[in-house]
């Protein structure tokens, strides 16, 4: 099972993930999010990434080609959707770069099932399965998820607390965790290497 950890924006967060070495990081490029970096900000930072670690692009409806900047310039190395972008524009950036995207989708929303199927059959590598718009702290009903067709990321609410649990109960292929390992609205070394240390234990379980 993989781990995200996203929303890091300080070289302290950066240095957390390098210590425990969760499989992904999230950096949020939506204006307006308490956890936005700019792109320079972001660069900084990946440059001091542990190179085992793949840096996952966090946008909100944002241009495609600001996006595709982002991927030459090798700052991130997957796309995360989390607006309101279609089929066609997740296409043509397929087209234009053949980088991984993953696609959130509002479990919480009446029409969760229809955007479930929809991005099922799309050029989408991954779904991410969340409440409302990212970053809430807010866990949605699992009873929803019936076996999508694309590899999913569970997202919402989960804390060192809980996320072995919900691991165990979904078996997503990674768990993501944000407003979960932070203190005060900054990321939380012990907490980051709680929650991973739980969920490897989950992960060693399982296999």
């Amino acid at each position: 099972m993989k781990i995200k950890i996203c929303g890091l924006s300080r070289t302290e967060d950066i240095e957390a993930v390098n210590e425990v070495q969760p499989d992904y990081i999230g950096f949020v490029f939506a204006q307006g999010s308490k956890r936005y970096v700019t792109p320079r900000q972001a660069a900084v930072l990946k440059s001091r990434l542990s190179p085992g670690i793949t840096a996952v692009g966090v946008f909100v409806d944002d241009s495609l080609e600001r996006i595709l900047q982002l991927v030459y310039q090798q700052v991130i190395d997957v796309v995360q959707l989390h607006g309101n972008e279609n089929v066609e524009f997740a296409k043509e950036l397929k087209c234009r770069f053949d980088v991984p995207v993953v696609k959130a989708v509002s479990m919480t929303k009446d029409t969760f099932k229809e955007e479930l199927r929809l991005w099922e059959h799309s050029c989408a590598d991954y779904l991410l399965l969340d409440s409302g718009g990212g970053g809430t702290g807010t866990r949605f009903d699992y009873g929803r998820i019936t076996n999508p067709a694309r590899p999913f990321f569970l997202a919402g609410g989960l804390t060192p607390e809980n996320v072995a649990e919900a691991a165990r109960q979904v078996q997503p292929y990674a768990v993501d965790i944000s407003s979960g390992v932070e203190t005060d609205g900054k990321k939380d070394r012990d907490k980051i290497k709680e929650a991973v240390r739980r969920i490897r234990d989950v992960e060693r379980k399982i296999r």
